[in-house]
């Protein structure tokens, strides 16, 4: 039994001196890739080392600025470096900003982010507080931002679309009158309001909407010589309209 024990013992020892080269080896290759590993995560998490310091910001920008967008994106707890930062949160942030209606976020190596932006149009203002589209689509921007005055549309909070498409069809209808459409009301009762860019109301009411606005462009050009003493035009009726005439000037 002795001399078997010294015999395997010897055995293990040469075993082991044989194969103790490339156990260290293996160890070293793995503590060096261990390392490598660790260095790259740090390297590319170092936003010292590897900053988003530059932007290309793209797009024809209006309302906004790009000390805007600047701002929106330094407004973030943070930006990360080129290799964590998730393009779709600097997208989120952007979007926050009411006159951006489309956002794309691009990374270019190895420091810099591209940013284009497509802002809002403004068509007109909606129950004069926000802004539509020329969708109809309600954005909720500033209408002291506006560069130039707008036409006023009024209505039921979901009918902006159904207002801005009649406006367009009244500015197409009065175009040969030239006359323009300075603001359009669509009334809880579901009853029409046009008010004129030369002052005059017309009050539609519910019901036969597009006759009424036929029977108004005929009766207009009966009145083109009194045009500037109409007050307003009520075109509530089957047949005809009551004309609303401009109190006379007082004088002193």
């Amino acid at each position: 039994m002795i001399k078997t024990v010294k015999m395997k013992t010897s055995f293990d020892k040469e075993k082991l001196r044989k194969h103790l080269p490339g156990g260290l080896f293996l160890s070293l290759v793995v503590i060096i890739s261990l390392w490598l590993v660790i260095s790259t995560v740090s390297w590319m998490t170092d936003e010292d080392r590897l900053p988003l310091s530059h932007m290309i910001i793209q797009g024809q920008l209006k309302y906004i600025t790009a000390d805007d967008i600047r701002e929106a994106i330094d407004s973030m707890d943070s930006i990360g470096t080129f290799m964590t930062q998730d393009v779709n949160k600097l997208q989120d942030a952007l979007l926050s900003l009411p006159w951006i209606a489309q956002v794309s976020v691009r990374k270019q190596w190895p420091e810099t982010i591209k940013v284009f932006v497509v802002e809002h149009q403004p068509e007109a203002t909606w129950n004069n507080s926000v802004i539509v589209n020329p969708e109809g689509v309600v954005f909720n921007a500033p209408m002291s931002d506006l560069l130039e005055p707008k036409p006023a549309l009024f209505g039921p909070e979901t009918s902006s679309k159904e207002v801005l498409a009649f406006w367009h069809q009244l500015q197409k209808q009065f175009a040969p009158l030239n006359i323009t459409v300075r603001s359009v009301a669509l009334t809880d009762r579901l009853s029409w309001l046009i008010v004129l860019d030369n002052g005059i109301r017309l009050e539609l009411g519910r019901d036969a909407r597009e006759e009424r606005v036929n029977r108004f462009v005929a009766l207009y050009k009966q009145l083109t010589n009194k045009k500037n003493s109409i007050d307003y035009i009520d075109l509530r009726y089957d047949t005809g309209a009551a004309v609303g005439w401009k109190p006379d000037d007082v004088e002193d």
